[in-house]
């Protein structure tokens, strides 16, 4: 097996990095590993590290919405393969994550065995799988590949837009947090929009509640 020698561990626990780190280091000793602890931090660390070999993400990352730091790693840096990190193992959530185009799906559950095993496997091209998961997971959803690509397709700061319309935020109090003027964010909604093939803000938010690692449920009355 040919070693990677560049890593990017993105995680905002130091603790479960530290594991992640020595993981790695049991498939390739001299590797070089970038730690990031944001969305932003990693979005900046693939920037200055193109040459990375494996992206390790944990879902649940500060700056992003639930799937769109993948998504968003996948459109900008598709030669890249990712390996999702993530304390929700459910066959749905790793479904959405291969759709989404994930190399693998490791559980923060494994063992420091697996997950060196698993790194390896993904190294080598193949998609790492729980065993558990991997004969329930079903075929794969266009309708998910195609969202995806249309995410994938904002920029960084349409998908900040989007994140803070899906808090309801008005476009000024947008324009305000973000330092720009409000035609400036009139203008990426209406980018956003026409990338995610809708016609209002309403259903941008609709549309972007794809993304949640756990879609919120519908209560019966």
């Amino acid at each position: 097996m040919a070693f990677a020698q560049k890593f990017i561990v993105a995680d905002d626990h130091p603790l479960f990095r530290a594991a992640l780190t020595q993981s790695l280091r049991q498939v390739a000793a001299n590797a070089e590993i970038v730690e990031a602890d944001t969305m932003d931090a990693t979005l900046d660390a693939v920037t200055r590290h193109p040459d990375v070999d494996l992206i390790l993400l944990d879902l649940r990352m500060p700056g992003a919405h639930g799937f769109s730091g993948l998504i968003q790693l996948r459109g900008q840096m598709p030669d890249i393969p990712v390996a999702v990190i993530s304390g929700s193992e459910e066959v749905h959530v790793v479904r959405r994550a291969i759709d989404y185009g994930a190399s693998g799906f490791i559980p923060k559950s494994a063992s420091l065995t697996v997950i060196s095993e698993a790194i390896g496997e993904i190294l080598d091209g193949e998609v790492w799988l729980p065993p558990a998961v991997a004969d329930a997971l079903g075929d794969g959803n266009e309708e998910e590949a195609k969202f995806a690509e249309a995410i994938a397709s904002l920029t960084p700061q349409q998908f900040r837009v989007l994140n803070m319309l899906t808090e309801g935020l008005l476009n000024k109090q947008i324009a305000y947090d973000l330092n720009v003027s409000e035609a400036t964010i009139k203008a990426h909604v209406t980018a956003i929009l026409r990338k995610l093939g809708v016609h209002s803000r309403t259903q941008a938010v609709i549309a972007a509640q794809k993304l949640e690692v756990d879609p919120p449920k519908i209560e019966e009355n």
